[in-house]
């Protein structure tokens, strides 16, 4: 379910006044269109920088999301915008992070950015899992396993993102390394199998046009895809069918139904296999 969104005029001029002791006095504000989770996102400018503002009540249900995003925010260079400040005042939790000049990646069959973003995969697979509190894969997927004996295969050590959304990778970023993409919204970051990411793109890449077979044969530029079991694969498969069925009874937007078409045609093309 979508948070509703607010101007960051109507924050407590406290929040403001806070926030511009990490900024200065703020000259642009631009609301963000995109993302379901944050009342707040906007991007702000100010003499001395340009940052992104995101931020929930501290007594909103999903307050947590914020304090995940500032506990991991320290451990994903290279991979996500590094988080600058941190408000909490007013009755509102705010996180301020660096502006990356890109665009959403386009998951689109014959895009330029696959590549990118299956590099980026790679990369995130390669940084070691913080020794923080994140919830497991098999945690997070207990309620939607075929079987319970399935759980065992997204077990692991390895640091997830799990919300492979094409709004939340972003390509064309400069970086001191050159442009590589970036992830941002890591709020339901997890930990369990490697290859776990790989199989959540899957589903996103179905979504957008691609065949399984397509999907799956980008999933495998990653080299932790080949570290799946094939019963695994077609465990997660089938879990997911059950997560989109759920999430898009409960709020039947075109962008869930269509997730969940894409993620019941990937379970049909793994039990066929």
């Amino acid at each position: 379910m979508a948070t509703l969104r607010i101007g960051f005029d109507r924050l407590p001029t406290t929040a403001q006044a806070a926030v511009e002791q990490h900024t200065g006095p703020l000259l642009t504000i631009v609301e963000a269109s995109e993302g379901f989770n944050s009342e707040i996102a906007a991007r702000v400018t100010s003499a001395t920088g340009t940052w992104h503002i995101k931020g929930l009540r501290a007594d909103h249900p999903r307050a947590w999301t914020q304090r995940r995003e500032a506990s991991i925010a320290s451990f994903l260079t290279g991979v996500a915008p590094a988080l600058r400040w941190r408000v909490e005042t007013g009755g509102w939790d705010l996180l301020g992070f660096d502006v990356l000049e890109g665009r959403h990646a386009d998951y689109a069959p014959g895009s330029p950015d696959l590549q990118e973003v299956a590099a980026l995969l790679c990369r995130l697979a390669g940084t070691p899992r913080p020794d923080i509190g994140l919830r497991h894969a098999e945690q997070r997927l207990e309620r939607y396993a075929a079987h319970p004996n399935d759980l065992r295969f997204f077990a692991g050590d390895h640091l997830l993102h799990t919300d492979l959304n094409n709004a939340n990778v972003l390509v064309n970023t400069r970086t001191s390394q050159g442009d590589q993409a970036r992830l941002v919204d890591w709020a339901w970051a997890t930990r369990g199998a490697a290859w776990l990411d790989a199989g959540y793109w899957v589903i996103w890449l179905i979504a957008s046009g691609h065949t399984p077979a397509s999907a799956e044969r980008w999933a495998a530029e990653t080299p932790a895809w080949h570290t799946a079991p094939v019963e695994g694969i077609a465990a997660f498969a089938a879990a997911n069918r059950n997560v989109w069925e759920e999430i898009s009874t409960a709020d039947p937007d075109p962008w869930t139904v269509r997730l969940a078409a894409a993620a019941a045609t990937w379970h049909d093309h793994r039990e066929a296999a």
